[in-house]
């Protein structure tokens, strides 16, 4: 299994270490690779646009290349974020806006519509719930069909200080999460992301993308027909 790990901090507390127990826990061989935001993609969106016409125009491409390649590759996607003022950390909201074309809305690629998924973010109290919103939301437009969440108050500033009991039902969750993940049946295309992606064929059809590469590519991928990329 290929799994690739972002993490919305550079360094390695809680969430990232409650990230590498489901990632080691999933069953098989394992290829991981890890990413660090804001070390990996230090940069904001400049909202420039240039994208729209194609991915490459971004002024921080080639490291958001390295990244997303990656991330179309792997086969199991885990983002980690501390929960900083009840949100996902500014630099995961930064790579979520530099990677917006990969919304249904604009470019979608195929390969995310076949994926597993896992957010997991801590905090010393409240606000892990908002903050997974943040990354499961751009999950789901990316077309992740499987997505799981785990939030804890760890009650802690760092992994270290984290008591026993807290941490044995962190090995208990993660453990049941990984084995979730590790199965090797294709992940269901629900409903609502069937509806999403048919409203968003019908408005590049209708010429209300945002540019007209958009639609070229569409039109190239044969969705702008009855061809859907779970299908393929």
């Amino acid at each position: 299994m290929k799994i690739v790990l972002i993490h919305g901090q550079n360094h390695k507390g809680s969430s990232y270490n409650i990230g590498r127990l489901i990632a080691e826990k999933t069953d098989g061989e394992k290829e991981i690779k890890e990413f660090f935001l804001p070390r990996d993609l230090n940069h904001f969106c400049l909202g420039c646009c240039k994208c729209l016409e194609g991915d490459e125009n971004c002024p921080f491409f080639d490291e958001k290349r390295v990244i997303m390649e990656a991330v179309e590759n792997a086969d199991l996607l885990i983002f980690t974020t501390p929960t900083y003022c009840m949100r996902a950390s500014a630099p995961m909201k930064s790579f979520i806006d530099l990677t917006f074309t990969y919304w249904m809305v604009h470019r979608p690629r195929a390969c995310m519509f076949s994926k597993k998924a896992v957010v997991v973010s801590t905090a010393a109290g409240q606000g892990t719930d908002s903050a997974i919103k943040d990354i499961s939301n751009a999950l789901f437009f990316w077309g992740v069909p499987q997505i799981e969440t785990y939030g804890i108050a760890v009650q802690a500033m760092n992994w270290e200080s984290i008591k026993a009991g807290k941490k044995r039902k962190i090995e208990k969750d993660t453990a049941r999460i990984a084995k979730k993940l590790s199965s090797s049946k294709k992940p269901s295309v629900g409903f609502k992301t069937r509806f999403m992606f048919g409203v968003m064929a019908s408005m590049q059809k209708s010429g209300m993308g945002s540019s007209p590469s958009e639609k070229e590519y569409w039109k190239e991928k044969g969705w702008l027909g009855r061809k859907r990329p779970w299908k393929e």
